[in-house]
């Protein structure tokens, strides 16, 4: 038919990294935007917030996200600390590294919630292998639900 326009194609679901930043030890998780869900991935060691960068690289190629959310770790007031410094620079390098599209989101409380969702009582002494790639899904799934 003249005249009429075809009807674009629905846009591509996007697949999501979300990261969970530490200076020691950075939690990374995988979501898409068509379940809304995340599914934590694997724990990076990191040297002063420096992950082995061989391995994200390993990670971006296997899973090739579309874009990057990384937590931005706030005071309770909403200030920012040394910390959430050091976790925009993480972000900036990612992007930097990979070209993609680096997002932020509040990840107060994600490490409490992380916790809870692995039974992990608030007293209990050590780090749970998995805490912070289950408080990166977190941090994704807080971001998929403000889509």
């Amino acid at each position: 038919m003249k005249g009429t326009a075809a009807t674009p194609p629905p846009p591509k679901p996007r697949v999501v990294f979300g990261f969970d930043f530490g200076m020691r030890q950075i939690g990374v998780a995988v979501g898409q935007e068509v379940t809304h869900s995340a599914t934590p991935l694997t724990t990076l060691k990191a040297r002063d917030g420096k992950p082995n960068w061989d391995l994200v690289t390993r990670l971006i190629e296997q899973w090739r996200p579309d874009l990057l959310i990384v937590g931005l770790p706030l005071n309770m007031d909403q200030s920012e600390q040394l910390l959430t410094q050091a976790a925009r620079r993480f972000g900036n390098r990612l992007h930097g590294r990979y070209g993609l599209a680096v997002e932020w989101v509040d990840e107060r409380l994600s490490t409490i919630e992380a916790r809870e969702r692995l039974n992990l009582k608030p007293s209990s002494l050590g780090r749970h292998p998995e805490l912070d790639q289950v408080a990166a899904q977190c941090i994704l799934q807080t971001w998929l639900r403000e889509q």
